[in-house]
């Protein structure tokens, strides 16, 4: 061999040598980051309650089968004063020894109050209102949507899952406080506004207003929101108590366009709907860019250290594999709108008769827009993805709000409500989560800077689609379970 050819071989060899010394210094590095990717559950001593509360199945169906739909234009009186009726009668103690008061007719505000007035006090809310049952869908259900069957252990019915059952397992709760002689230190506030579903503008924000002007600041709200969940985060096979830290802003934006109209045997290259058409089409193609970070990160922070070595190393190294988690995330509606703002086509308008050109064409997009970004930055890249100035692009009229703050995870309020799902459910793993949707607790921004949404539903992959679906229901040993969790909150919350 000659002495060149030595000569290359040794350096290649190096050149190898070094490549697997890099490689095992990388897996190294991996395994090293994985083993400092240590839990942040807190770990208590499961409360073993054994107290069963015999009437609340009754409680609820009767509130069920109180018809509060929530319209925009109009209330059904009725149905709204019977839902009061029936609560004032299931539960006496609350209505001799809480101070109610009645916000806007139809809202109900109740306070505890406690011995200790230096102890800032904390609310939980739930509403009365629930979403329509579809037209021609009521065959559907297993059982008539008010009826609030009782089978194969479920009630069946609209609220049971949004969000009747979060009043009803609440003042549960304080009713069996009060027969047990409990007085709290800290004040309490139950919320229950009339029109979640509608945006809350005559509920939730009247009541926040009211308290405003009593001067009261929060110690924290706790609204529905986040659920405990099996099989829906991936990568994990227990249930996941997801505690909502923060929501999603709203807003709808109408994309108009003009033209000449005229005679549809004459038409030109491209009509007004063709030009709104390919403005929708470019937005759906090029969605709002991925961004895992913020809250999305902050859920892996709770839920990877969980996770089986293989998925711990990938999502303690996020920096190395971030886009193979964003292209698995991205496999699942809900797990995709965690990590980006969305966007969807709503509402297509345009053309009356089949031989004349349309004027106009008009398509309204919806967006739920992350924490972080704004309604005036979610304007400024529809804008720019369409980027054709033929196609006009305005907020709609109706509601919009910014995305809220992240409430903290390290605060004390947050840990409470960790410390007291680990007490009632041992076998789940708790991790902060973006709420997708809106809930009521955005009209009490300026009460509190902790605002937290959950309600410990036990849900499966298959059950979201019955929350505003069809066959809503909830199980009946977990609204007990509800119910022990709201008895163990207010307990845990007496504390400084």
């Amino acid at each position: 061999m000659s002495q060149a050819n030595s000569s290359s071989r040794k350096t290649w060899l190096k050149r190898l040598g070094l490549f697997f010394l890099l490689i095992l210094l990388l897996v190294a590095i991996l395994f090293f980051r994985a083993i400092r990717f240590q839990s942040k559950q807190l770990f208590f001593k499961h409360t073993a309650q054994t107290e069963t509360f015999p009437s609340a199945d009754s409680h609820l169906i009767q509130a069920i089968q109180c018809k509060t739909v929530s319209y925009p234009d109009k209330i059904d009186t009725l149905e709204f004063n019977k839902l009061k009726k029936r609560l004032r009668e299931a539960f006496p103690m609350i209505h001799e020894q809480l101070e109610l008061t009645i916000v806007n007719k139809f809202s109900l505000l109740y306070k505890w109050k406690g011995s200790d007035s230096k102890l800032t006090p904390f609310l939980l809310m739930s509403h009365q209102d629930v979403v329509p049952v579809s037209p021609n869908t009521e065959k559907l259900w297993s059982h008539p949507p008010f009826s609030g069957e009782k089978a194969e252990h479920y009630v069946f019915g609209r609220g049971t899952l949004d969000v009747k059952s979060g009043i009803i397992a609440q003042m549960e709760a304080v009713e069996a406080l009060l027969k047990q002689g409990f007085q709290p230190k800290r004040t309490l506030y139950l919320a229950y506004g009339h029109d979640e579903e509608v945006g809350g503008t005559n509920g939730a924000m009247k009541i926040a207003a009211l308290l405003r002007k009593r001067n009261v600041k929060l110690d924290f709200v706790l609204d529905e929101g986040g659920s405990i969940v099996q099989g829906v985060v991936p990568g994990v096979q227990k249930p996941v108590a997801l505690i909502g830290v923060a929501e999603k802003g709203y807003a709808s934006f109408k994309l108009s366009v003009f033209s000449k109209g005229g005679h549809s045997s004459m038409p030109p290259k491209q009509t007004s709907i063709g030009i709104l058409s390919a403005a929708v089409e470019k937005l759906e193609t090029n969605p709002f860019p991925t961004k895992l970070e913020g809250v999305g990160s902050l859920m892996f922070d709770y839920v990877g250290p969980e996770m089986d070595l293989g998925m711990k190393v990938i999502f303690a190294n996020r920096w190395l594999f971030g886009p193979l988690i964003e292209n698995k995330l991205d496999q699942s509606d809900a797990t995709r709108a965690t990590m980006r703002t969305s966007l969807a086509t709503t509402i297509f308008r345009s053309g009356d008769k089949d031989n004349v050109l349309p004027v106009k064409a008009e398509a309204i997009v919806n967006v739920r827009i992350l924490p972080g970004e704004s309604i005036e930055s979610a304007r400024r890249f529809i804008k720019s993805t369409i980027n054709d100035p033929r196609v006009n692009v305005s907020l709609s009229d109706g509601k919009s709000y910014e995305p809220s703050d992240i409430s903290e995870t390290a605060s004390k309020q947050f840990k409470k409500i960790h410390r007291t799902t680990s007490e009632i459910f041992p076998d789940v793993i708790v991790a902060p989560y973006l709420m997708l949707g809106a809930s009521d607790s955005k009209h009490y921004r300026q009460l509190t800077k902790n605002i937290f949404r959950f309600i410990p539903l036990r849900l499966r992959k298959n059950d979201l689609n019955r929350i505003h679906g069809t066959d809503e229901r909830i199980n009946i040993t977990n609204f007990q379970e509800c119910i022990r969790f709201y008895m163990q909150l207010i307990k845990n919350e007496q504390q400084k």
